[in-house]
């Protein structure tokens, strides 16, 4: 015969555990400073002149 188990331990273990995967995944979506997201903003404006100043008329 198995072993018996709680089934609110087991419920809350796997909402725990879910909720340590979806923290994961916002950290790696949302976890950027704002010195880092101003440099990615001012490289993109900096690639989007480039681009524009080497358009001929």
């Amino acid at each position: 015969m198995g072993e018996v188990i709680n089934l609110n331990k087991a419920r809350k273990t796997r909402a725990r555990a879910d909720a340590q995967a979806k923290a994961v995944e916002n950290r790696a979506k949302f976890g950027r400073t704002r010195a880092q997201k101003a440099a990615e903003s001012a490289e993109r404006d900096r690639i989007a002149r480039m681009i524009d100043d080497s358009k001929r008329d």
